[in-house]
């Protein structure tokens, strides 16, 4: 079996997935090269860091999977910070808070750096998926003019951006009320 396409976009798992459950490709090369980028255009820069949340995927280096919930964090006067900053069209940072303290995340992320994004606007009914590779930024002044609170930061290498149709998107609005509650 073949380990990608032609061109890398998929790799055997959905090649053979294609196969099994639909009898073949579902896509050709050039509409894959069309849908999935290696970079963030400015149009989903402004996307990303204008969502209230993403959700990111991790694995240690078994496999064994995690997905966690990323917010905004919010001032004393109620303004929430900055969800993440798009540095350029292959880069972006994200602040990690105090939580838990179980490191799920950042545990796997310290085990294998590869890291998949999900953003969900609802109201638009829109989606976003980023994967890549991340790293963990220890100093906590690294950002701080963005994100005082940060504990430190996470910047993610983009391999893969791509949309997500709408389908099955329920349509819901948010108020900033609503997002303070998360």
């Amino acid at each position: 079996m073949q380990q990608t396409d032609e061109a890398g976009f998929l790799h055997a798992g959905e090649i053979e997935a294609q196969r099994r459950f639909h009898g073949g490709p579902t896509w050709s090369v050039s509409q894959l090269g069309a849908m999935i980028r290696d970079d963030l255009p400015p149009e989903w820069a402004g996307f990303l860091e204008s969502q209230p949340f993403f959700f990111i995927a991790t694995a240690n280096r078994k496999g064994e999977c995690d997905c966690s919930f990323r917010g905004r964090e919010f001032n004393a006067s109620g303004h929430p910070y900055p969800l993440l900053k798009v540095v350029d069209g292959k880069t972006l940072v994200f602040p990690d808070y105090s939580g838990n303290r179980l490191y799920n995340s950042l545990g796997n992320l310290v085990d294998n750096p590869h890291i998949g994004m999900l953003f969900v606007d609802f109201q638009h009914r829109a989606r976003v998926r980023v994967n890549g590779r991340a790293e963990i930024i220890d100093d906590k002044g690294a950002f701080a003019d963005i994100w005082p609170l940060a504990q430190r930061y996470v910047r993610v290498t983009v391999a893969q951006a791509y949309p997500n149709c709408k389908a099955r998107i329920p349509r819901m609005t948010m108020t900033l009320a609503d997002a303070d509650s998360f």
